[in-house]
């Protein structure tokens, strides 16, 4: 009878090495005792955020399907809130007030802005004074301008008024009149934001290429030319941030119309953070304010995600044409 083979068998040591084991030495510990202390450094911050930032959301979401007076218990409503908005006259008010502002301070601010900074991106005497004139505005808050401005255009005591009468000129209305106060809020918001958009073109005219300008030139092109065709192209992508950044800003006024006009003459300047202030702080309306903050909130993020759908096209139509 033939013998059998012998078995082949793996000695105890080499079965215990093939077995992967978790790490339990001093390199093991020492990776433990990083990652709990980075995380105790961090877990406050970490709590803030959520605390600041995801808790209020989710929380304002669920208080725009309720009727909530802040003192009562809520109650669950639905979509009753958003059918109200719907045809509440007072916020259809203040969506056309804010459309309108936005429509006027958007471009305006960009065209100025893009006009200084093309004349102070030249070698011009005591141009960093000029450049911190103008960007001084911005930094002031719009409290104090809203306190100083009230002061200016103050229709019995007013210094504006005063220039105007010394001008042979009727004395204006100003913030107290429906019919001017809206643009002179524009007006304001000029005065300041104009800077943020003087400084970032300012920033953005240094990247042009100054051997592609000269070589255009070279070829005959002049000003008008250069700005169309050299200078409005490269600072594209600058002002969809400036038309995104100004749009969110103008959507969101709120201090300068409280402290100036809080939202009057007959409702001539309510804009949609005015509207959700009044309901929920004013009126005692929480629910139906924050299902009017929540319609605001839907109305950023469109054009946000609009915005980047345009930049990207234009992303890849450039890479398309260059390639």
């Amino acid at each position: 009878m033939p013998s059998l083979p012998t078995p082949i068998t793996i000695a105890d040591g080499a079965k215990e090495r093939s077995i992967p084991r978790r790490s339990t030495g001093p390199w093991y510990t020492r990776r433990r005792q990083e990652a709990t202390t980075a995380w105790a450094f961090i877990s406050p911050a970490v709590l803030i955020i959520i605390g600041l930032s995801v808790v209020p959301v989710v929380w304002s979401l669920l208080l725009s399907f309720q009727a909530d007076d802040l003192v009562t218990p809520s109650v669950w409503v639905g979509l009753d809130n958003y059918r109200a908005l719907a045809e509440d006259p007072n916020f259809g008010q203040a969506v056309r007030n804010t459309l309108l502002y936005t429509a006027m301070y958007v471009p305006l601010s960009m065209g100025l802005g893009l006009a200084l900074a093309l004349v102070l991106n030249r070698p011009v005497k005591l141009v960093g004074l000029y450049r911190t004139l103008i960007f001084v505005p911005f930094v002031i808050s719009p409290t104090a301008q809203g306190t100083l401005f009230s002061f200016i255009l103050d229709p019995e005591f007013g210094a504006a008024n005063s220039v105007l009468h010394a001008l042979g000129v009727s004395p204006q209305g100003f913030l107290t009149d429906p019919a001017q106060a809206l643009l002179v809020l524009v007006g304001i918001t000029l005065w300041s934001g104009t800077g943020f958009c003087v400084v970032v073109y300012l920033a953005a005219l240094q990247d042009v290429s100054p051997s592609l300008i000269e070589a255009a030139r070279l070829d005959g092109a002049g000003r008008v030319r250069l700005l169309r065709h050299i200078t409005l192209p490269t600072l594209a992508p600058v002002s969809v941030f400036l038309v995104l950044w100004q749009t969110i800003n103008a959507l969101q006024v709120f201090d300068l119309v409280y402290v100036t006009t809080k939202g009057g003459p007959l409702g001539a300047t309510t804009v949609i953070v005015y509207f959700i202030w009044e309901q929920a702080f004013k009126n005692f309306s929480a629910g139906y304010g924050a299902a009017a903050a929540y319609v605001l909130a839907l109305a950023l993020l469109v054009i946000g995600v609009g915005l980047r759908v345009v930049r990207g096209r234009e992303r890849r139509r450039i890479e398309g044409a260059t390639s």
